[in-house]
């Protein structure tokens, strides 16, 4: 399978989530789509990201969109950070890393000098059609989810 390219239809995939249902891009036909990649539950920035989406959460809903954020932490732990900071939309578990591998979003990080291959905070905006119309790489929080609503609404 190949990487998903801006301004292109996104392949069919399937994923578990949160509700313990498998979620495929077509069922969501019809609606826009954020899927926002982290590296891990309950660290300071991926926490305040999905807060930052819970916050925005009904404005996405008017804008037709779907919120799914995603990281390769089990469904248990992904229910456990979902219900701790109530995020009202789905965390996909992707422990065999298709969905980062098709986003292309495992990059070589670094933490205190160890060099290991890791998610790159990213966030993508499909479109209703199931086209990729945007790509954020190398997010920094403060600021992303209005910059990521704003893009929503000028679809």
């Amino acid at each position: 399978m190949s990487t998903v390219q801006l301004n292109q239809p996104v392949a069919e995939f399937t994923c578990s989530t949160t509700n313990n249902e498998a979620m495929t891009l077509s069922s969501l036909k019809g609606k826009n789509i954020v899927i926002y990649f982290y590296p891990k539950d309950n660290t300071p920035g991926c926490t305040q990201e999905g807060q930052d989406f819970r916050d925005l959460y009904a404005e996405f809903q008017r804008a037709n969109t779907e919120i799914f954020g995603l990281s390769r932490d089990s469904i248990r732990v992904h229910n456990g950070f979902k219900a701790k900071y109530n995020f009202p939309f789905e965390l996909i578990s992707d422990h065999d890393e298709s969905l980062c591998k098709l986003f292309d979003v495992i990059k070589l990080k670094k933490l205190y000098g160890k060099e290991y291959m890791g998610i790159e905070r990213s966030t993508f905006l499909i479109n209703a059609e199931g086209v990729l119309v945007n790509e954020w790489r190398k997010v920094k929080v403060k600021e992303h989810v209005a910059e990521v609503l704003a893009a929503v609404k000028g679809l």
